[in-house]
């Protein structure tokens, strides 16, 4: 009864010669699919994408095919906001819109907008660093990680890879116990009340979402509380094949529409529909913090951050770093349209230059008197304020502005290389805004904020000389550059490093020195735990596993690994001198060495080292 009602307005639909074809395949087969079903067939015609069913068989023939076809599009209408015929206009819109060569910023006038800039260890960034470890309670951390390894010549997850092979800790754990770090530092500033636990979530993929989850239970999800943690999995798009966003068949089967990733900007329409906004606005939480899946240095400049967006009001605050004019990073830009609109935004670095010349800018993108761009390097790490993030999402159901970059097979954009679709991205959020938002950035040094993962060996070792490799080699070491050179801020005396070439990058190598966030989550953590004379040799590598281990009078020549607990106070102090880990070079195509160290072209041989660890509660003191 009810599929012969859906066929008779089908019937009614004004169709015309380009689908009638199609139809009666479809018609045919309308008694096997639901009402639900139905009426999404009728949205698919009515929207021009009869051609879908152009190579339907009778009935009998691959039906469950073809109701699996209408559950793929059930999903990808559901988990898009307004549904698959939103998509499908939008589409129709922004191809338009790249076929005529449009600017999208047509009318606007770039300028630098206003932030704040930060030097580690100064006065300033201890106050930005004490403000932001006390709101820290009052925010959730929202984890993008939706990608695999394969550009890095990684065949698993990249919140799987360790980020340093010291200990061999991963990003995904290395996140954690910054989180938990964070959090209980909080709770000891606010000097007690009820203990929070910070919120934690996962933006995972059909590619990631069951390896994630093997990984944090295998490891009793790095001591945080299972509780803590939501996994929220994004929904890939359907492709589209033409100028009139005619949705594209999978090449493989004829019966499900082919699908892409949309972005990282999914994470904002995820978080909406899930109600877990309100939820932590319930909870009485002011900030929502995200960050990307390989930054192994954004910790040291997460609290900082946060104070920024305390004291600052700001309702968006990006993490930036200083940028080289031309730099391949989008730069965080103000612009002003004629009609008077602004806003802070992400502009492509290929787009800035451009957009500074047509605006009254004749050298472009040029550097200033600091030696650096004036537009501060876009990290794509955003702290939102809560409450206005709400209001704003209400208005568009989580969904964030989006871009098409069709590959046309010529100059006449008629026809694609390949299949398109929409995509979006995290950091475009600001653009709908109100100019009455309160949009800012801060900037932290490179060394301290900024070493992502993301360049297969081969691919970074063709970066032009000067540019940053942003490789597994070049990830680790910075860690060990930065804990360097935080270690000196504090009075260490610290070697200088040599260069060496690994998988045919040359590199820092700075003393080989990491610590868990329990020992060392701010300067002034670290600046109270390290006093009298104490030097580190370049050669040396050491570890600290503990909240409480105090280094006094400490003369390091060699390996030196200490692992506590937390009811231990150990006191560290002395000369340590041993012959050490060796750094050994491998060979990035030497198969039998296993891909998390392939990559980065090194690993540790340990020869010797003096390795304690303190596992009952008490006071201890290595004095070697």
């Amino acid at each position: 009864m009810e599929a012969s009602v859906a066929t008779e307005s089908l019937s009614k639909l004004n169709i015309n010669g380009d689908f009638a074809s199609s139809l009666p395949n479809l018609h045919k087969n309308l008694h096997l699919l639901s009402p639900q079903q139905v009426e999404l067939a009728k949205m698919l015609v009515e929207k021009g994408q009869s051609h879908l069913f152009e190579h339907w068989p009778e009935p009998g023939v691959d039906d469950d095919e073809k109701k699996a076809f209408f559950d793929q599009v059930a999903r990808l209408n559901s988990s898009y906001p307004g549904g698959l015929a939103s998509y499908i206009k939008t589409a129709r819109e922004l191809l338009a819109d790249s076929r005529a060569g449009k600017n999208p910023f047509d009318g606007f006038t770039p300028s630098v907008p206003t932030g704040e800039n930060l030097s580690y260890g100064d006065e300033n960034f201890i106050k930005f660093e004490e403000a932001g470890v006390k709101e820290a309670q009052n925010a959730a951390f929202v984890l993008v990680a939706g990608g695999l390894g394969e550009r890095l010549g990684y065949n698993g997850i990249k919140v799987a890879l360790p980020f340093e092979t010291i200990t061999g800790t991963c990003f995904l754990q290395c996140y954690i116990e910054s989180v938990l770090a964070l959090q209980e530092a909080s709770y000891r500033m606010t000097q007690g009340g009820q203990k929070k636990e910070v919120p934690f979530v996962i933006m995972t993929s059909d590619d990631t979402h069951a390896r994630i989850v093997e990984l944090l239970e295998s490891n009793s999800y790095f001591g945080m509380k299972p509780t803590q943690v939501k996994l929220l999995k994004q929904e890939k798009v359907a492709c589209l094949e033409d100028n009139d966003a005619r949705l594209a068949l999978d090449p493989q089967n004829k019966f499900r529409v082919q699908t892409k990733p949309h972005g990282h900007g999914d994470v904002h329409s995820l978080l909406y529909s899930s109600g877990l906004l309100y939820e932590w606005h319930d909870a009485g939480l002011r900030w929502v913090l995200f960050f990307q899946d390989t930054n192994g240095l954004l910790f040291k400049a997460i609290p900082a951050s946060i104070g920024v967006s305390a004291t600052k009001g700001y309702h968006v605050n990006s993490l930036a770093v200083p940028r080289k004019a031309k730099e391949a990073i989008g730069g965080i830009t103000k612009l002003t349209h004629i009609d008077g609109r602004s806003m802070v935004i992400n502009v492509e670095y290929n787009q800035l230059d451009p957009l500074l010349r047509a605006t009254g800018f004749p050298d472009g993108d040029v550097n200033c008197e600091t030696g650096y761009s004036p537009f501060p390097g876009n990290i794509n790490q955003l702290i939102l304020e809560l409450d206005p993030y709400i209001e704003e999402l209400k208005k568009t159901g989580g969904a964030i502005k989006e871009f098409v970059n069709p590959k046309y097979k010529d100059t006449s954009k008629t026809s694609f290389k390949s299949s398109t679709r929409l995509e979006c991205m995290m950091q475009d959020y600001p653009k709908t805004l109100p100019p009455s938002a309160r949009v800012g950035f801060t900037v932290m040094d490179t060394w301290l904020a900024y070493a992502p993962v993301k360049n297969n060996p081969e691919d970074a070792a063709k970066v032009p000389k000067g540019n940053p490799y942003h490789s597994a080699t070049s990830g680790e070491m910075a860690i060990y550059r930065a804990n360097s050179l935080i270690l000196r801020k504090v009075g260490v005396q610290v070697d200088n490093p040599v260069k060496e070439v690994f998988n045919g990058q040359e590199v820092e190598v700075w003393p080989r020195i990491v610590w868990k966030p329990t020992w060392g989550l701010t300067f002034a953590d670290i600046r109270s735990k390290v006093s009298g004379s104490c030097s580190i040799t370049q050669r040396s590598t050491m570890a600290i596993k503990g909240r409480n281990i105090f280094v006094k009078d400490l003369s390091l020549d060699g390996a030196l690994v200490i692992d506590s607990i937390d009811e231990a106070e150990v006191k560290a102090g002395g000369s340590v001198q041993n012959k050490g880990w060796l750094l050994e070079k491998v060979d990035y195509k030497d198969t039998s060495v296993p891909e998390a160290i392939r990559i980065r072209g090194f690993r540790f041989r340990k020869i010797e080292q003096l390795e304690k660890q303190f596992s009952e509660p008490g006071k201890f003191e290595l004095k070697a």
